[in-house]
């Protein structure tokens, strides 16, 4: 009980993270046009701004914050950090015009690097084969925040516009009072690294970790993957309501089916995938998965097989924690945050680059010009990536699991500081 603990808090915390994004969608129109007059276009054009902001302040400071941690300790950036969300849903709950909006979803995306943390938390207190499934939980906690946050930001705007925001605050808020007392420090003088700006970047983190195991290229990989599968998120309600004439309400179900089969699978079936094919045929058998369910997607003509084949895509979902996996044991124990930072902000890229590319994908297949009609264009379009992706990945040498190391290799890992099986 004292060991599940802290894995509890930390996804309780990765799970608010998420929560916090999908918390603004069912306010932020109204909220943008409470504080700044104006029409519904003006208020998207805003939270275009805010979502992009939160996104770049993700990319910028992940790397900053994992690097931290791997000097100073995840527990005090994490507590940190859960200290400045709280503080900043506060501001917005008081915001009363739009610059103060857009400096506290600024600070809000610079709260939320703290994945970065979290997940090097988490790989500190793991073994070697229990990395990939708990890393899977962290996807599944981001499942269930995607699907909580949406519904709660939605039955909370009955109390007014404010009341998501103090809600979450109260969140956050109540996880640092139970971080105090449960969250211990797994950054000991061993594998305590020193703080140095060149890797507190994404491009340093990814020039200081690229020349190990070929981590460039997995985290080339990484980025492609996640650059497809927010094709979801990017344009799954305009899909839909173009499609098959959805309203919100069909939307929102659909949505929430998603974000729980996600949470399954990453919490739960991810285990059993690993054990059976391993993380090199984990990564090949989601690959070619998620390749065949954005076909689907992309060609499907009915709504009711849309909404089956919505949860059934998750099931695909299982790279991501397998690549997380593959390059935490790849690199030495002190780089643990580093890492998780440099993927973070590889995350956050996509979700910059994925929206505007969906976006002008549909836009172009749907327009009343076009000669190519298809609204689940870029459904195609992350087909194609699964593509790139499974040459990326098969274009690599298979990197050896710690046991299968050369003796003097694992008598090198242990002089550095490489990673070792602890638990």
């Amino acid at each position: 009980m004292t060991a599940r603990l802290p894995l509890l808090f930390i996804l309780v915390t990765l799970m608010i993270d998420s929560m916090g994004i999908g918390l603004v969608i069912p306010v932020m129109p109204q909220l943008i046009r409470e504080v700044e007059a104006g029409t519904i276009a003006q208020a998207a054009l805003w939270g275009g701004v805010f979502t992009t902001a939160y996104a770049i302040m993700q990319f910028l400071c992940g790397p900053l914050l994992g690097t931290l941690s791997d000097r100073y300790g995840r527990r005090p950036i994490l507590l940190a950090t859960l200290t400045v969300m709280a503080l900043d849903y506060v501001v917005i709950a008081l915001a009363d015009n739009i610059w103060v909006l857009l400096v506290g979803r600024v600070i809000g995306g610079v709260a939320a690097s703290t994945r970065s943390v979290a997940t090097a938390f988490i790989a500190d207190i793991s073994s070697s084969d229990q990395k990939a499934q708990r890393f899977g939980l962290v996807g599944a906690a981001f499942g269930l925040g995607f699907v909580l946050g949406p519904l709660a930001g939605g039955v909370l705007a009955e109390f007014g516009t404010r009341a998501p925001f103090w809600a979450a605050a109260g969140l956050a808020a109540a996880n640092l009072a139970l971080g105090i007392f449960i969250l211990p420090e797994t950054v000991t003088d061993r594998i305590r690294r020193p703080f140095a700006w060149s890797r507190a970047n994404p491009l340093g983190a990814l020039l200081d970790l690229g020349r190990q195991d070929r981590v460039g290229r997995l985290t080339l990989l990484f980025f492609l993957y996640q650059t497809a599968f927010f094709v979801y998120p990017a344009i799954w309600a305009y899909f839909a309501e173009e499609r098959f004439g959805w309203g919100p309400r069909m939307i929102g179900i659909s949505l929430g089916l998603f974000g729980i089969s996600l949470a399954v699978v990453q919490g739960g079936l991810i285990r059993y995938v690993i054990r059976y094919l391993g993380d090199r045929g984990t990564v090949i058998y989601g690959l070619v998965f998620s390749a065949c369910a954005f076909l689907a997607l992309a060609l499907v003509e009915s709504g009711t097989v849309a909404l089956f084949l919505a949860p059934l895509a998750a099931l695909g979902a299982v790279v991501t924690p397998a690549i997380q996996a593959m390059m935490s044991r790849a690199i030495p124990d002190n780089a643990q945050g580093g890492l998780q930072g440099l993927l973070t902000s590889a995350g956050a890229l996509a979700m910059v680059v994925s929206p505007a590319l969906m976006s002008q994908v549909f836009w172009f297949s749907t327009a009343e010009s076009t000669e190519f009609y298809l609204p689940g264009a870029p459904f195609l379009v992350s087909m194609g990536l699964m593509g790139v992706c499974a040459v990326v990945f098969l274009g690599r040498k298979r990197m050896p699991r710690p046991e299968e190391a050369a003796p003097e290799e694992a008598e090198t890992s242990a002089r550095t500081g490489g990673a070792v099986e602890r638990r």
